[in-house]
């Protein structure tokens, strides 16, 4: 199986919402296991030849063992993006949700509508500082360098915060579920 890394994000309506959509949605990928998601982080939007409008993002990334092609699994993030309302005609603009596959074990491909790794992941601090909380020790497999060292130096000055409070979701690490203790009778 393959370690993927999918970043996902959203800036359009609930986007709390989205995102766990999302997760659910990967989580239930056959042949994949959902290893990790990381902790959700407001980011302001960036502007660099895209147009996302005004409204902050949140941000997180997802790590799954999976037997799942690089390109199934960047169609079947597209499909997750239409399913939960992404406008197709509009990529670059305000959107429910975004995914993007940033690694897929230490494969380095460069095909029509597939870069991995994601061509501008070394460049965005909103994509690293979730990446770097599931995994700080992974390189990049071109540049070499560790996530971590990536983010420490990072050009991208823009605003990610973690978000705080963190909400409540299907997916987070939480405590077990547990019913309290019975009390015996005789006590």
């Amino acid at each position: 199986m393959a370690t993927a890394f999918i970043g996902f994000g959203s800036n359009l309506g609930n986007r709390i919402d989205f995102c766990d959509r999302a997760v659910t949605l990967l989580g239930l990928l056959p042949h994949s296991r959902l290893d990790a998601v990381s902790s959700l982080y407001e980011t302001e939007p960036i502007e660099d030849g895209a147009a996302p409008g005004h409204a902050w993002f949140l941000n997180g990334a997802v790590q799954i063992e999976t037997n799942i092609t690089p390109k199934s699994l960047l169609e079947i993030c597209r499909e997750i993006e239409r399913a939960l309302g992404r406008d197709q005609d509009n990529r670059k603009g305000p959107r429910t949700l975004d995914l993007d596959l940033l690694l897929y074990d230490e494969c380095v491909l460069n095909e029509p509508g597939l870069i991995i790794p994601h061509p501008r992941l070394h460049q965005r601090r909103f994509v690293l500082a979730p990446l770097v909380e599931l995994d700080p020790d992974r390189r990049h497999p071109v540049i070499g360098q560790r996530l971590r060292e990536l983010l420490e130096t990072v050009a991208d000055h823009s605003v990610v915060r973690l978000l705080d409070p963190q909400p409540n979701s299907r997916y987070g690490s939480r405590p077990a579920c547990s019913l309290p203790p019975m009390k015996s009778p005789h006590a």
